[in-house]
């Protein structure tokens, strides 16, 4: 097994425990929704995959967004060859979590090339990876050898792929890939649909600038546009307004306490959004979306010991039909 596996595996960079994950994996599986002529959402049912994926399909080539985890990897190539007999040629990184970058290094072997954001790559190259608790580099072959800055397009099948970097939203690191023909959009992580989203203030991320992104999402977007969440169902406009409002709203009513000097726990304990209880899931409860907003408007980092904390609870409550993520 590559280094890179084995320390996404042991899940130190990703958000998510992969031990627990994996032992989903016999009930997992891919599944496709056409969303125009050769333009698929894969996502994984009946257990955690990892982030939702596109493809893209056609004369030009094969065009596939995120890729999943280690464990998975086999059932994704399997599903990848039901819709098409070609190999991947070009594979875009959403962001550096590794659930959506588990498998860089395997489709690097086979000869896809990998884009992504500067600032992803950077942050593999600058933080590395860690194996049994010991950090070592990021192997090359995980890492994108194509990056752009503000934005960058493919023109493949007969289709205008525009990329666009989302400063301080999820990470620092965040692609939103619009496909304009289609008029699909793969959001990444910059959205989570109807659930509170996770955003890492450890690796760039920001509400405000969260929102922000959602909002340059938004303009993009009409009644007619398909988007694609990082996690949750396929979306539309709308869902995504729905989550914009819900987030300012979220922000609105955390900032009276920051004003009036409140402590993060003050503010746990207050539970101001207690109205959105319902948008809580296995690893963003309604007390970890209140610490991570506190802490992006406070600009303090989160507390290493918070992420380990959040994962044991992600591996005792969490299931992959709860968020399709």
């Amino acid at each position: 097994m590559s280094t890179f596996r084995k320390f996404l595996l042991a899940g130190s960079v990703v958000v998510l425990s992969f031990q627990a994950i994996a032992k989903d994996q016999p009930k997992a599986e891919f599944v496709s929704t056409e969303l125009s002529g050769g333009l698929y959402m894969v996502e994984g049912k009946g257990g955690f995959t990892g982030g939702n994926i596109a493809l893209s399909v056609g004369d030009d080539g094969v065009v596939m967004i995120d890729d999943s985890m280690p464990p998975f990897l086999d059932l994704l190539k399997k599903k990848v060859k039901k819709l098409t007999k070609r190999d991947v040629d070009f594979l875009i990184n959403t962001h550096a979590h590794g659930d959506h970058i588990g498998n860089n290094e395997a489709f690097a072997k086979d000869g896809v090339s990998i884009v992504g954001h500067k600032n992803m790559r950077k942050h593999l190259l600058k933080n590395g990876v860690k194996v049994k608790g010991q950090n070592v580099n990021a192997p090359k072959g995980a890492l994108p050898v194509i990056t752009f800055s503000n934005t960058m397009a493919f023109h493949l099948n007969d289709e205008e792929v525009h990329i666009s970097h989302m400063p301080n939203a999820h990470t620092d690191g965040d692609a939103v890939i619009h496909f304009r023909k289609a008029n699909v959009i793969h959001a990444g992580d910059i959205f989570f649909n109807n659930r509170f989203p996770f955003i890492d203030v450890n690796s760039g991320g920001g509400v405000k600038g969260y929102i922000s992104a959602q909002k340059k999402i938004v303009a993009k977007s009409d009644s007619l546009t398909k988007i694609i969440p990082g996690h949750g169902a396929l979306a539309t406009r709308a869902d995504l307004i729905r989550s914009v409002l819900m987030l300012e709203d979220v922000v609105s009513l955390i900032e009276p306490y920051i004003e009036a000097g409140k402590s993060e726990d003050d503010v746990v304990k207050a539970n101001p959004i207690a109205k959105y209880d319902a948008l809580s899931w296995g690893f963003i409860s309604t007390e970890k979306m209140i610490r991570q907003v506190y802490k992006s408007l406070t600009g303090h980092k989160a507390m290493k010991g918070e992420h380990k904390k959040g994962m044991k609870k992600k591996e005792a409550g969490h299931s992959h039909d709860d968020h399709s993520h």
